[in-house]
């Protein structure tokens, strides 16, 4: 049976990177899962569907989250005063391996998955733990809640603590292979992903497994680049025959179409293979900056054409707030403009409201935008009290974005035209 309804309200969606689109008081009419149109005024043929009348309020793409860490949920805000390696050790490695204990994942991963319903995020890219099982649970906890995601069990075979750390390539492979065959069919909405930690915690072995299995199983792959000067010196350390970071994936076929989170100090040889091979860089504004390491070149990679859209990197990012990285990602953009490289001009609010619906969307394939043969992802947005002044609808939605936890929230969320809550 045909799932067919209407929405009325002020649709907004992007047409280019650089421009929103606005109907005010209209109809958006989705069909099994995807939009069919944007009506001014609703065709007769479709005057007798179910129509959900929202009134004044603001209809916006779902946005992609492409980073963050499920694990991680507990600790956010908390030793931000750390650089990167010295905070994976404090706060991530002891924390993570917690998972071990189906109890507390339990309780982890629904607090999690919870939150991640309620938030502005409709589609997500995760990392979850070594653990297969718990894992498993993270997926189940997810498929549960309506959203669309990828899911990685980590893979680390060396420089990790002897507590969260697989004992060889091989034992890693294996239990990847063991968590593959363990969810074959069993989930429509939450897919797996290959999760080669990053370099430094991965040996050459085990990269070149994990390539040979992506070719075997055509899956995606998530991972880090370029994040921290202290990380990519350890990367040259360990990989002297890699011509830069990316190099190290690539060689192992696992950079192409890849979702690759910071980017913040890639090289020009690797923003010349990110472009060659594809890939989506993950731009973690918030974390970039409570960690310390530096603020990405996302003008550059716009201009060069490049994949980019936002991740929250939670717990380097302190919380699940897609408006909060947009918002961030204008902002640091303004400080590396005015410090560091003036050639480099700041992102405007379209640009960082497409990078937080269709530029990470892309990842899943038509996604993030509000047009016909798009998906049907959406977000009813409240507005708890609106200005004294006149606004323009572009105005709006931007101080919607930058005081959404302040003075708003999310009355209805879609996912493929199916509601989740409202």
């Amino acid at each position: 049976m045909e799932n067919r309804f209407v929405v009325k309200g002020n649709i907004y969606s992007s047409r280019t990177e650089k421009e929103i689109a606005v109907w005010e008081n209209a109809y958006l009419l989705a069909e099994d899962g995807k939009v069919s149109g944007i009506f001014s005024y609703l065709p007769e043929q479709y005057q007798g569907l179910p129509c959900t009348d929202y009134g004044d309020a603001m209809i916006i793409p779902g946005m992609t989250d492409l980073h963050l860490h499920a694990p991680q949920y507990s600790f956010r805000g908390t030793n931000m005063d750390m650089e990167l390696l010295d905070w994976l050790n404090t706060n991530t490695f002891p924390e993570e391996s917690k998972y071990r204990d189906m109890d507390y994942a339990e309780r982890g991963y629904t607090a999690f998955s919870e939150d991640l319903k309620y938030s502005g995020t409709t589609r997500a890219v995760i990392f979850a733990t070594i653990h297969r099982e718990a894992t498993t649970l993270l997926m189940e906890k997810l498929e549960e809640s309506g959203l669309c995601t990828y899911v990685g069990k980590v893979n680390m075979d060396r420089n990790s603590p002897d507590y969260l750390c697989e004992r060889s390539a091989e034992e890693s492979l294996e239990s990847t292979r063991a968590w593959l065959r363990s969810i074959e069919g069993r989930f429509r909405r939450t897919l797996p992903i290959l999760t080669p930690r990053f370099t430094p915690s991965c040996t050459d072995a085990l990269m070149k497994g994990l390539g040979k299995l992506r070719g075997e199983l055509s899956l995606p792959v998530q991972s880090h680049l370029s994040e921290n000067v202290s990380e990519i010196a350890w990367v040259r350390e360990l990989c002297p025959w890699s011509g830069c970071y990316g190099d190290t994936y690539d060689r192992f076929g696992l950079l192409r179409g890849a979702v690759m989170a910071h980017c913040v100090h890639s090289s020009e040889e690797e923003i010349a293979l990110l472009k060659r091979t594809d890939a989506f860089i993950a731009h973690c504004p918030q974390s970039n900056t409570n960690l310390a390491s530096g603020i990405a070149p996302i003008r550059r990679y716009l201009s060069q054409g490049l994949n980019v859209g936002l991740g929250t990197d939670v717990a380097g990012g302190a919380n699940l707030s897609m408006f909060r990285a947009a918002a961030d990602a204008i902002a640091v953009s303004k400080l590396r403009w005015r410090i560091q490289d003036q050639s480099l001009s700041p992102l405007s609010f379209p640009e960082a409201f497409y990078l937080a619906t269709r530029g990470g969307g892309r990842f899943f394939g038509e996604v993030g935008r509000l047009e016909a043969g798009y998906e049907a992802d959406f977000l009813v947005l409240r507005e708890k009290k609106r200005s004294v002044r006149t606004q323009s609808p572009l105005e709006r939605l931007e101080q919607f974005f930058y005081l959404a936890e302040e003075n708003g929230g999310i009355s209805a969320k879609y996912v493929q035209g199916r509601k989740l809550f409202g």
